[in-house]
């Protein structure tokens, strides 16, 4: 280290009042305000400090004695100071080994939501969607300056990004890290900004994305695409896209699982006598049988018309609740022809019976809560 008297440019023997003269003289010659840059700095740093030792009697006796502090050491509060420039300096953002931060960060992820059909469930759907979202700038593609510029070295940090500043403490210097106030903590600066994006490196557009919608979703699912989402300032990479699924209710089906529900008036005549029908499903028509006797509640079951799992090939069911139908309005023949019905086949009156909670009431129930 530098001898103090050396650094003030005084005699071992000088006075008091000469060595504050000297140091008047140098702090005015050397302060930053007056002669900056880097070397003029650390000089008035080493000013500065051998004026603090030799000004005051106390740590001027010990220097002259070989010390520089106290506790002993190599000038300037050195073992202290480094200790506290180790922990204090590293924690507040760098401190000797700091970098710069990076211009070009993760965008954001972006949510859309859309609406589908069952029978887009069902079989699944390929979907453009529109996205108004951040997207690279054609002009300066991500570097936020103008064409034929690029950032330059900022002149107060010297690129780190990070400057330090010291204070004196009775245990050493502290020395701590904070992010250049100029350069935001980047390392450069961008003399000119690109004018497209306000030297962002993206602007706000709207785009279209192509999706493939699985079969098998269901409200409130959401579908991840990596690296669909926002692009990142500085052009960094592209956060992901969220695509929520909302399946509109359809007038006919309901869905149950992977099975779909749906209900089938029969009339009276086919519910005694069975008949053969054809039926619309989602996927074209399907031949159905009604059994002789049939009632209402009575479930018929179609294999494999209902929908493809996400996570499978296997399709459910379609399952069709029976609802027989009685007429209400009746003309004298008609009339005539059920009570001979009746008097023929010794049909009981009405009558309590065993209650039994059966699939049909089952799904008549979730229908009128859906």
């Amino acid at each position: 280290m530098a001898d103090h008297y050396e650094v003030l440019g005084v005699s071992r023997d000088a006075t008091p009042e000469e060595i504050k003269k000297a140091y008047r003289r140098l702090a005015r010659e050397l302060h930053p305000d007056v002669n900056p840059g880097a070397e003029a700095e650390e000089r008035f740093k080493l000013v500065t400090h051998a004026y603090d030792v030799l000004s005051d009697p106390e740590q001027r006796r010990r220097y002259d004695m070989g010390g520089d502090q106290p506790f002993g050491g190599q000038g300037g509060f050195g073992g202290f100071g480094d200790i506290f420039e180790t922990f204090f300096g590293a924690a507040a953002g760098g401190g000797r080994g700091g970098r710069p931060r990076s211009r070009r960060e993760r965008g954001q992820d972006a949510l859309v939501r859309v609406t589908l059909q069952l029978d887009d469930v069902v079989f699944g759907a390929h979907r453009d969607l529109e996205v108004d979202t951040a997207v690279l700038c054609d002009t300066c593609e991500g570097s936020c300056c103008q064409p034929g510029t690029s950032p330059v070295t900022c002149d107060i940090c010297q690129g780190t990004g990070h400057v330090r500043q010291t204070v004196r403490s009775l245990l050493g210097n502290v020395v701590t890290t904070q992010p250049c106030s100029v350069c935001q903590g980047y390392g450069t600066t961008i003399p000119y900004p690109c004018a497209t994006c306000q030297g962002q490196g993206r602007v706000r557009a709207r785009r279209t994305v192509s999706v493939d919608i699985p079969a098998g979703v269901e409200t409130g699912l959401r579908l991840q695409l990596p690296g669909s989402g926002e692009v990142g300032p500085g052009g960094g990479p592209n956060g992901d896209l969220y695509i929520e699924v909302s399946v509109a209710n359809h007038e006919v089906f309901s869905r149950e699982g992977d099975d779909l529900l749906a209900t089938l008036e029969v009339s009276m005549p086919d519910a005694i006598l069975g008949a053969q029908t054809t039926i619309d499903s989602l996927d074209g028509k399907v031949d159905l049988e009604i059994r002789p006797g049939v009632q209402s509640g009575d479930v018929l079951t179609i294999k494999g018309r209902g929908i493809t799992p996400l996570r499978g090939s296997q399709r459910g069911d379609l399952r069709v609740g029976v609802h027989v139908v009685t007429p209400t309005r009746l003309d004298a023949k008609e009339r005539a022809l059920i009570e001979d019905f009746k008097k023929r086949t010794k049909a009981p009156g009405p009558q309590l019976a065993q209650f039994h909670q059966g699939l049909f009431a089952k799904l008549r129930d979730r229908f009128r809560n859906g």
